[in-house]
């Protein structure tokens, strides 16, 4: 666990961030999750076992983190930002029957010719959104 947290301290200090237990604890929820929540489930998470932070704290260190570029917001549903820590280039499946989101391996696709494009545009990303319903849903 000290590990762990000494990795959380050194990323926050390599970004230039003053190292807040407010972000220190955002930022470890956000690695230790797959499920890309939204700020409302972050703080719930937080205070699960002891209300300490507040809601505009929570979106504060989000912001911060996204910033200095430790999480990406991702937006798959109209109105919800949800938020990854996983930086690793990667795709998502989404069920909107349950709202689940699931990260896709990069390689699953083969690379999309952006050569294509008409002319005037300059691709910088991509990443491809699977929607569909998911094997829980199916059941």
């Amino acid at each position: 666990m000290k590990k762990k947290a000494n990795t959380i301290v050194n990323a926050l200090k390599a970004k230039k961030l003053r190292v807040t237990p407010q972000r220190f604890a955002v930022y470890a929820n956000l690695l230790q999750r797959s499920d890309h929540p939204t700020a409302e489930q972050i703080l719930k998470d937080l205070n699960e076992n002891v209300p300490t932070s507040s809601q505009a704290t929570v979106y504060t260190a989000l912001q911060a983190l996204r910033e200095v570029g430790l999480v990406r917001e991702v937006l798959l549903e109209p109105g919800v930002c949800r938020y990854d820590a996983n930086l690793e280039p990667h795709h998502h499946f989404h069920c909107p029957c349950c709202g689940v989101i699931e990260d896709i391996p990069w390689d699953t696709f083969q690379p999309l010719n952006l050569q294509r494009l008409r002319p005037g545009i300059t691709p910088e990303r991509y990443q491809v959104t699977v929607e569909g319903v998911c094997d829980r849903c199916q059941e």
